[in-house]
């Protein structure tokens, strides 16, 4: 018999210490978010599953748990990833014709887990940017999502900026099989000389001399571009691409001082979706990025409406895990009583933000599982608050 209590791979509870953290830091960052002018949206747990799989390709599509629909029999996937449905909103719902701001919170879950140890049931937070080509935009989404990373404390974080037009452009006028591109984007991704060079076999010479050049383009940003510039084909959108990213560096030099920033040109995770600058953020002691954006300017195609994008995502359960979590609130102990005055006193603390936990009948036995520093009391036939010895508590 299948034992009850046991949750399928990839899964986990989340207890009542870290449950208390996470939902601190999804507050903060919907503050964070509507600091910017971002609004939240609460798009449904699953929809059909040509909606949800817009732009994502196979490995959306692979992550994404399907079921039929038992009312109108058609396949409805439950969402691995929001973002397609802040842009459904975007396009066919709310229709505008300026800048949208959205943001939203909520889980998702994945068929199989993104990498290894990875959980599939993250709670993803979300932040989109619509209706703007410019790189103000951009650089506006990469400074709320630096903000929400530093509101959980993890420490100093670090940014590595890419562009999937550089690659776009060197392979675009190249006839390529797609298992011969997706071989060269593992390549580059994996940072393989050798394998580049294989997967490139059939392009021409300055093509594959520039590919295999990318493998060793990344590190601190100023020197990456310098060298960028000098190796790589005067090409237009190649050019415009190590422009854009000068100008974003520029930039979050000036607005974060000591801001550890990198480039990364072989890092083309999402090729196929993201359409200009990515970014990813990364903890100390962390190997995997902790937060991935860019500009995804085709999303809103399929739905009869292809606006400029821009955007980022984050688990929040993930980054709760980075961090040492803050001393639970200790509580104050009322007793149990029908007393007109105690219960005043009690709705009065709680609504001042006070934790009050009342002592149910027979729960005295069971003080040492409460955490509280003090008790209220009735001294002189008022209600007051007084402090419990913590050492004698605990001696």
């Amino acid at each position: 018999m299948p034992k009850a209590w046991l949750l399928p791979e990839h899964t986990a509870d989340v207890l009542p210490d870290q449950a208390s953290d996470v939902e601190s830091l999804r507050r903060s960052a919907i503050d964070a978010a509507a600091g910017y002018g971002y609004r939240p949206v609460m798009p449904p747990l699953v929809e059909h599953i040509e909606s949800l799989l817009t732009g994502g390709g196979a490995e959306l599509d692979l992550r994404t748990v399907k079921v039929v629909d038992q009312i109108s029999g058609r396949t409805l996937g439950v969402r691995a990833d929001m973002t397609p449905q802040a842009a459904r909103i975007d396009a066919h719902l709310l229709n505008r014709q300026g800048p949208v701001r959205l943001c939203y919170c909520g889980p998702v879950l994945h068929a199989r887990p993104r990498e290894l140890g990875a959980s599939r049931d993250p709670l993803q937070f979300g932040a989109e940017l619509y209706g703007h080509t410019g790189l103000e935009a951009d650089l506006e989404v990469v400074q709320l999502a630096l903000d929400i990373v530093q509101l959980a404390d993890v420490g100093p974080v670090g940014i590595d900026l890419n562009d999937v037009r550089v690659v776009s452009a060197l392979v675009g006028s190249q006839p390529l099989r797609a298992s011969v591109q997706a071989d060269l984007v593992a390549a580059l991704t994996a940072k393989d000389r050798a394998a580049v060079t294989a997967a490139a076999s059939g392009l021409d010479a300055d093509c594959a001399s520039a590919l295999r050049s990318l493998v060793d383009l990344y590190g601190p940003a100023r020197e990456v571009l310098d060298a960028a510039v000098r190796c790589l084909p005067q090409q237009g959108p190649v050019v415009q691409a190590l422009q854009d990213l000068q100008w974003l560096v520029g930039h979050l030099e000036a607005l974060h001082p000591g801001l550890d920033i990198g480039v990364d040109l072989a890092s083309i995770q999402g090729f196929g979706y993201y359409t200009g600058v990515g970014f990813a953020l990364y903890a100390p002691g962390h190997g995997e990025a902790l937060m991935r954006g860019g500009r995804y300017d085709d999303i809103g195609a399929v739905f009869g409406r292809r606006r400029p994008a821009v955007g980022f995502s984050v688990d929040l359960k993930a980054v709760a895990a980075l961090r040492t979590p803050p001393a639970a609130p200790r509580a104050i102990l009322a007793p149990w009583g029908e007393s007109a005055a105690l219960r005043e006193a009690v709705r009065g603390l709680r609504a001042a933000g006070e934790q009050v936990v009342v002592l149910l009948p027979g729960q005295q036995a069971h003080l040492g599982e409460i955490a509280h520093d003090r008790r209220l009391v009735e001294v002189d036939g008022r209600w007051q608050v007084q402090a419990v010895d913590l050492a004698a508590q605990t001696a």
